[in-house]
């Protein structure tokens, strides 16, 4: 395992596992955040601390070569899922995602790994995948030797997207399923995704690799709420289909909240399937034995 990492994006929702990971295996890991008031250090390991916040924004060629100087290797997992004014999809994964990626070319980086999505596609009519897409292409441009992952929709007990669900089967007798409910996807726990990571950045097969990342098993977003259902014995609800067209509609005005909980690239997500491809490098090329979902939805609904 590198002695250094940096990471950006180290507070998120899949950043924060990597961060842990990272510093419990002996790393000294450099959060490079746009709030670094939001990193909790912790106690320091063997009277240095292992946690290092720093300032930095993808989108700041200046403060991303700050952040990297030194280090051994770097992972990007900056996402942003809602455009803003001051924040779209062009500038953090495309341009954001090129900038670190030069950067860590220039600074002669060892290893640098880039989280996508898998279904990033450039030429998508969705400007978030299409953006996912690019970011991809650029970043191999600049780091040929870059590892690519791309999980599918992550889940954990403190996720919103499961815990979004399960909220609409306590609260609402009836269960909207966008697109009918018929999308299938395969859901990976998000700790399965941050320890994939931190084997990449030292697998010495993982440098230009694309690993596509799934669970166990493959479900329809209506079998997943099924499952969450059965799980808090409340079997009887009157499921509505939501055509594309009306779930584009109800998802523009929530993304105005600071936490939307549906948002535009999340139904152009659920337009197609979202599962590992055959033949695909996946979470087994690295020794990782995915946990099961059915496991987090008894913690969350329990």
């Amino acid at each position: 395992m590198p002695a250094q990492v940096t990471v950006f994006g180290g507070t998120g929702f899949l950043g924060r596992r990597i961060v842990e990971r990272l510093v419990y295996g002996g790393t000294t890991v450099r959060v490079a955040v746009r709030h670094p008031e939001r990193v909790h250090v912790g106690a320091p390991h063997d009277g240095f601390p292992r946690m290092q916040p720093l300032a930095a924004d993808v989108r700041n060629e200046g403060s991303v070569v700050a952040a990297i100087s030194g280090v051994e290797a770097v992972v990007n997992a900056v996402s942003a899922y809602v455009e803003t004014r001051d924040v779209t999809y062009s500038a953090v994964h495309v341009r954001g995602a090129a900038i670190v990626a030069s950067a860590s070319a220039r600074e002669n980086v060892r290893r640098l790994v880039h989280l996508s999505g898998i279904g990033a596609d450039p030429r998508s009519r969705s400007a978030y995948i299409r953006a996912r897409g690019k970011g991809e292409l650029a970043v191999k441009q600049a780091f040929p030797g870059a590892t690519i992952i791309r999980p599918s929709v992550m889940f954990a007990n403190d996720d919103a997207f499961l815990n979004s669900l399960a909220r609409i089967v306590r609260l609402s007798p009836m269960v909207p399923l966008i697109g009918g409910g018929c999308t299938k996807l395969q859901p990976v726990h998000a700790d399965d995704v941050a320890e994939a990571v931190c084997r990449s950045l030292s697998d010495p097969l993982a440098p230009t690799r694309t690993y596509e990342l799934g669970g166990q098993a493959i479900y329809t977003l209506r079998e997943i709420i099924d499952l969450i259902l059965t799980a808090t014995g409340r079997r009887r609800r009157l499921f509505v289909p939501v055509p594309y067209v009306v779930a584009y509609s109800l998802a523009r005005l929530p993304e105005i909240l600071p936490q939307a909980p549906l948002t535009v690239a999340q139904v152009d997500l659920l337009r197609s399937d979202n599962v590992v491809a055959p033949r695909a490098t996946g979470i087994g090329d690295l020794d990782l034995a995915p946990r099961l979902l059915t496991d987090t939805i008894a913690e969350i609904v329990g």
